[in-house]
């Protein structure tokens, strides 16, 4: 169920510098969500299967079901955040928020549709991030293909 965000006359379009201060914080959440799937992996393939620790990461299944695991793992955290609040840990620490255009949290289906277009936009050098430089909204591709803004909240009063 989509959650109704209040206050929405005190946001803005969220910038190119906060954004990547929230990627950045996010960037070290995940890179210890991967050590630790990681860690899963090669434990049940030498604990629970009894592979040898040189065959562990010794061919094609292998290597694709670890990169799977990780993406997945991605996914899960992002969404999971995206649909819930709006945020995840590193855009509450940058005061940012995703949220549909009428202020609504976004469902699972465009937290897919950002997160594959997010990797696709970095994949490219950065370039679907670098477009919110040019766009009149502020709107990178993983926004304009999810129909989604990210958006810079105020502080909170004292």
């Amino acid at each position: 169920m989509q959650r109704r965000f209040g206050n929405l006359d005190d946001v803005w379009p969220a910038g190119f510098a906060r954004r990547l201060g929230a990627m950045v914080y996010d960037s070290f959440l995940v890179a210890a969500i991967w050590i630790l799937v990681a860690g899963l992996h090669l434990t049940i393939g030498r604990q629970l299967l009894g592979i040898s620790a040189e065959r562990v990461g010794d061919g094609p299944f292998w290597v694709l079901s670890l990169q799977l695991l990780l993406l997945l793992s991605a996914f899960a955290f992002f969404a999971f955040f995206w649909t819930r609040g709006g945020v995840t840990l590193g855009m509450q620490a940058w005061r940012l928020r995703v949220q549909t255009p009428d202020g609504r949290s976004i469902t699972l289906a465009q937290a897919a549709v950002r997160f594959v277009v997010a990797c696709l936009s970095i994949a490219a050098f950065g370039l679907g991030y670098l477009w919110i430089l040019f766009d009149a909204e502020r709107r990178s591709w993983s926004d304009i293909a999810s129909g989604t803004r990210v958006v810079a909240l105020p502080k909170p009063a004292k």
